[in-house]
């Protein structure tokens, strides 16, 4: 099975694609005696029988087909797989049985041995070119989807052992494709067949995530499981409708790669796996660590490998490398040791530019000393954006200034407008300045994904743009007033006059936007915090979740924003014209208050908006609507509205966004710990790198390094191509040898996790095999050396446990997975009424013209309801088993002649057949074969319906009951016969028409005397076997509660009668009209025959009988007879009507003589 062959039968499979489309039936197969008897040998591991059929049997195939299965499509040999049984396999091989899908069926089963035995002979028999045995199945015979291969099933699986046989020998796993493929081989299966085409990616993506397989076929599974981790992610997006099990198999990645690390046991070990790069600068030990791998864990967020204890213990030792004793030390002591370390900030910075090899330099390096500074420097400046938003230069001056400082001030408030920044402002523009450099290193360094992909690097983004803004608009505004200052204007007046956009107002509102950011920044720090750091998370998912209901929100929002102004801002405009009545530029607040507050409610769509915005706290009252010239409907329709936003907005809205947070806040809860210790670690690794040491502002000082880097003289020489490939060997080596082991470990561990298993029902099942297997070959090794053995019986199920004996049972019985049509579809067509609304509507219209009459309940429901028989009997079953097999036998094989075949062939067709005579079962065949056409044939799975159908028609068909004694067979018939009744056991009684006919008569003499009776006992021809009579007293006991049972449900039936007839004529004298003149119709000849409770199959066998003298033409019209039923008192009398009887069959000779 190699590589090119593998690709040329799946681009076959696409080829053949069309025709799988092609729905096909299962397969029905009908097992004759032998093939019992082999499939229950194989079952219970006889192999000595099943050797002993198969070579008794060898010339006839039609009677023993070694591929024969079972009701649940078994052949013998996957059972054989199933029950782990090496000597029955190489038997049925030998044999040259069907191989099919028992590969597959095998490695299902995880039985390694049936594998490698199957393996073996699939490469013996495969023709190159040609499809393997699991690939040229008829689709009704899949029991695995088409792209389904041993190596995918064996990945769903998870077997270490067969993966390994399997890539041993070549075996190949084809690569998926990308969901946005466009090849032509995507194309096509899309379009032939979408959902096949994603669910077979979904089947090779999980094969791909078997941890078993990329153990085995991967160099690097750490980085495997990461990257198809990130795919799965990105699959699960673009393929919505198979999101959850795209997650899964991405849970399935992370928690291998996880896995792995439980099984590292030294530092060492952890080093080589976190700090290896396959692409990049090699480490090696005793180096800084780049801990690339991690980084790269951090990229594609695996969270859990990342919040390993392993990992987190590294990080931890990482982070507090320069204050070797912090983690031993109270709260307390930690307080102070970090209040020194920010306190010294900017020593340790200046030092760090002096000399950043020193020992106070390479301190300043330390991860954690590194954070306390950057930390540092950042609450000084939050505190430079408190001062300035405080204006602490002037109330400096007016406590502790002096007179001289307070005129300097006074000079300061005049000409506010346009003034320079103070000492303050100055200091936090040199900060911005810092923060903005620092932004673009980032950006310059990782890239605009990676950096747009950091939350909090879009943070920094828009509070540095709004500063941006601030001091762009405070330049803005300076050269504004200079100019105004050069053109002779007075630029300086109070803030009251100036313009609504003056690029003063302008600056502040961009510099109060940015400080809102600078202060919520704190919360990135918070997580360092074991307390506040999962609180963070929380904020930070909840405020995804306000930003999805915004946009429900504002949609809202804007629709009744629209509907609003457009019905309120003409009285707004009075309103307002009501406010500036005396100056068109200045309200009149004294005297027109109101009018001057509820103008700007409604007066266009930005300021009702707001309205709208406010109201939901409570902020807009009812009073608002009052405007002048306000009509009343107007004003209510206004307040309909209003009112219909504030159930919408308070009631639905909030609330839906309050279980939307709840729910977000319930989900990081429960793996509170896991995104915490992934958010902690994405801050540690942003201060494990080098740059950025020293904190803003002294991060825009140039640097003795920086100095060296630019200089040429300060260069250390690179080391050669040839060191450099020799370090990256030594690096792959060092990680090829860990790799190896921790798969070697983590192999090992699985495999005793699946042998730590304690005894299990699979466990107890190969026993009985294997007692079974031991006790038939024993029995033959003693047979063979002449000995007396006893006679093993068939049913003999003393060790096979219930899986046997259900086994047994289906086979014995004839089960078949199918469905028995009648009963459903009875109560469908019952429920005539429609369901929808709108359908009882127009039946109720359609009917108003008609006049309303009292139902009776009672006959609707004795209508809809179907014949009460909550057991049914023997006898049904047998009717149905007689219709189905000959139908299916014939559908099967229609090449076969039945009339040719032996009278004792058909019995195992039809069982029901032993009782009659050879002759009766050769006429019943030819029956079946005639009447079994094209038309008929397509019918066939329909019979069982239309019977229950007519059956339970006008719900007045009884229950028919059969009762056996040694010579004579009861049967009590239905009140409505049944059209073409197929001959049974039951009615099996052999004879001809002129019997019947007499019978009938006798019936229709007894009726005119009057004489009731509940049931005929017709003699039967057969005589039955002798039964004991402890059997004979339960039978006649089961007849007579069941006749019981009948005489009660008669009796309610003649009740419900009495009263449907009492109604009946209380109706017809209500609407009694004069009959219409009957049409006269010239007599054609009839037959009427009056049978008093005759059976029907005795007329099916008087049918069968007429057939058998080739009496075709007339047959046909017997089979369209027509069944006339009324109920008279107390009895039942089938009227058998046969109608338009041709002439010439009419006048027959041999039909007359034969009546």
């Amino acid at each position: 099975m190699n590589q090119s062959e593998s690709r040329e039968n799946l681009v076959e499979n696409e080829a053949r694609a069309p025709s799988m489309q092609s729905l096909q039936p299962p397969t029905e197969y009908v097992l004759g005696q032998t093939e019992k008897h082999f499939l229950l040998s194989a079952e219970r591991g006889d192999c000595a029988t099943v050797r002993r059929l198969l070579e008794e049997h060898k010339d006839h195939p039609e009677i023993l087909n070694i591929n024969c299965v079972d009701p649940l499509n078994r052949s013998a040999l996957i059972a054989a797989i199933e029950n782990e049984n090496v000597e029955l396999i190489h038997i049925l091989l030998e044999w040259k049985i069907q191989v099919k899908d028992a590969l597959l069926h095998a490695i299902k089963e995880e039985y390694v041995e049936a594998v490698e035995i199957l393996l073996d002979y699939e490469e013996k028999i495969h023709v190159p070119g040609e499809p393997y045995s699991w690939e040229a199945l008829e689709s009704g015979d899949y029991n695995f989807t088409p792209d389904i291969t041993p190596l995918i099933l064996a990945a769903h699986k998870n077997n270490y052992e067969i993966l390994k046989i399997l890539l041993d020998r070549g075996a190949t796993l084809p690569c998926p494709h990308d969901a946005r493929c466009g090849c032509d081989e995507c194309v096509t299966s899309n379009d032939q067949d979408s959902l096949r085409h994603s669910r077979s990616r979904i089947n090779a993506y999980r094969a791909l995530t078997s941890s078993s397989l990329i153990a085995l076929s991967s160099r690097d599974p750490i980085l495997t499981a990461f990257e198809l981790s990130w795919e799965l992610r990105r699959l699960s997006r673009m393929e919505q409708e198979f999101r959850t099990d795209y997650n899964e198999l991405k849970e399935l990645c992370q928690v291998f790669a996880t896995s792995l690390l439980d099984h590292v046991r030294t530092s060492h070990e952890l080093e080589i796996i976190l700090n290896y790069n396959p692409t990049g600068d090699n480490w090696e030990p005793g180096e800084r660590q780049t801990l690339e791998r991690l980084k790269l864990a951090i990229k594609y967020k695996q969270k859990q490998f990342v919040a390993h204890p392993n990992v987190q213990q590294l990080l931890a030792a990482i982070w507090y490398d320069g204050l070797p004793g912090f983690r031993r030390l109270s709260m307390v002591g930690q307080l102070i040791e970090v209040g020194k370390l920010g306190a010294m900030f900017p020593v340790y910075s200046t030092i760090y530019m002096v000399s950043p090899t020193s020992k106070m330099g390479l301190f300043m390096k330390k991860p954690f000393v590194k954070f306390i500074c950057h930390s540092s420097s950042y609450a000084f400046f939050l505190m430079l954006l408190g001062m300035a938003s405080q204006r602490v230069e002037y109330l400096a001056i007016e406590l502790f200034g002096t007179a001289w400082m307070r005129e300097i001030l006074a000079g300061w408030k005049k000409h506010e407008r346009g003034s320079i920044p103070g000492f303050v402002e100055s200091g936090v523009i040199i900060y911005i300045i810092s923060l903005v450099t620092a932004e673009i290193r980032s950006l310059w360094a990782d890239g605009l994904l990676e950096y747009v992909s950091d939350l909090w690097n879009i943070v920094d983004f828009i509070q540095n743009t709004f500063y941006v803004v601030w001091i762009m608009m405070r330049a803005t505004a300076w050269f504004v007033v200079q100019r105004e200052y050069w053109s002779g204007e007075d630029p300086w007046y109070p803030r009251d006059q100036w313009d609504a956009f003056d690029p003063m107002l302008l600056s502040e509102g961009a510099f109060a936007a940015g400080m809102i950011f600078s202060f919520l920044k704190l919360v990135h720090i918070f997580s360092v915090n074991p307390h506040l750091g999962p609180l963070q998370i929380s904020l930070g998912r909840m405020i995804i979740d306000i930003i999805k209901f915004f946009f429900i929100y504002t949609l809202v929002l804007f629709a009744f924003g629209c509907g609003m102004n457009q019905l309120m801002w003409y009285y707004a405009d009075l309103e307002k014209a009501k406010c500036y009545h005396r100056n068109p530029d200045i309200p009149d607040f004294d005297n027109e208050e109101k009018a001057c507050s509820i103008w700007r409610r409604f007066a266009n769509l930005f300021e009702t908006s707001q309205s709208l915005f406010w109201a939901s706290f409570g902020m807009v009252d009812l009073m608002s609507f009052d405007l002048t010239g306000i009509k009343s409907f107007t004003r209510f329709w206004a307040l309909l509205m209003f009112g219909s936003y504030s159930v919408i907005n308070v009631i639905v809205l909030l609330n839906m966004l309050i279980a939307m947070m709840s729910n977000s806040y319930q989900i990081i809860s429960e793996r509170a710990d896991t995104e915490w210790k992934f958010a902690r670690s994405h801050l540690w690794m942003s201060y494990f790198e080098d740059g950025d040491t020293v904190p803003p502002p002294f991060n825009m000082v140039p640097t003795v390094k920086s100095f060296n880097k630019i200089n040429p003289c300060g260069k250390t020489g690179r080391p050669t191509k040839s060191i450099m490939k020799k370090n990256r060997e030594k690096a792959q080596e060092r990680h090829d040898v860990v790799i190896r082991i921790l798969v070697r470990r983590y192999v090992t561990a699985e495999q005793r996790k699946r042998d730590d298993f304690g005894i299990t029902e699979d466990d107890v099942m190969e026993i009985r095999q294997d007692i079974s297997t031991l006790r038939y070959e024993l029995i033959d090794i003693l047979r063979q050396n002449g000995m007396q053995t006893p006679n093993v019986d068939q049913n003999d199920a003393s060790i096979s446990g219930k899986k046997g004996r259900v086994m047994e049972r289906r086979l014995q019985k004839d089960f078949q997975i199918g469905i028995v049509e009648g009963i459903v579809n009875s109560v469908i067509q019952s429920e005539k009424e429609p369901k929808d609304v709108f359908s009882q509507l127009a039946r109720a219209i359609g009917k108003r013209a008609s006049g309303s009459k009292k139902k009776d309940w009672n006959a609707v429901v004795r209508q809809s309801t179907i014949a009460r028989d909550p057991i049914g009997s023997r006898t049904d079953a047998q009717i149905r088993q007689t219709r189905r097999s000959l139908r299916i036998h014939q559908r099967n094989h229609p090449e076969s002649d039945l009339a040719s075949l032996d009278p004792n062939r058909l019995v195992e067709y039809n069982p029901n057949l032993s009782e009659v005579s050879p002759a009766t079962r050769v006429a019943y065949a030819k029956f079946i074969m005639g009447k079994m056409n094209k038309a008929e044939l397509n019918r066939a799975v329909s019979f069982e319906k239309d019977d229950t159908a007519n059956g339970g028609k006008d719900g007045k068909e009884e229950n028919k009951t059969v009762s056996r004694s040694s010579s004579k067979v009861t049967i009590s018939a239905p009140a409505q016969a049944k059209p073409n009744p197929p001959l049974s056991a039951a009615g099996s009684v052999s004879g001809s028409l002129r019997k019947t006919l007499l019978k009938a008569t006798a019936s229709m003499s007894s009726q005119d005397k009057g004489e009731s009776s509940e049931s005929r006992i017709i003699p039967s021809p057969i005589p039955e076997e002798p039964v004991d009579d402890e059997e004979k007293k339960k039978k006649e006991e089961e007849e007579k509660k069941k006749k019981e049972e009948e005489e009660k449900k008669k009796k309610e039936k003649e009740e419900e009668e009495k009263k449907k007839k009492e109604k009946e004529e209380q109706e017809k004298k209500k609407d009694e009209q004069p009959p219409a003149p009957a049409k006269t119709v010239p007599d054609k000849p009839k037959f009427y025959i009056h049978v008093f409770n005759t059976p029907l199959l005795a007329w099916s066998a008087a049918v069968t009988r007429i057939l058998s003298m080739s009496f075709l033409p007339i047959s046909r019209r017997l089979i369209d007879l027509k069944i006339h039923t009324r109920i008279e008192d107390r009895c039942t009398i089938h009227r058998i009507i046969f109608e338009e009887v041709e002439n010439r069959a009419y006048n027959s000779k041999r039909f007359s003589v034969l009546i």
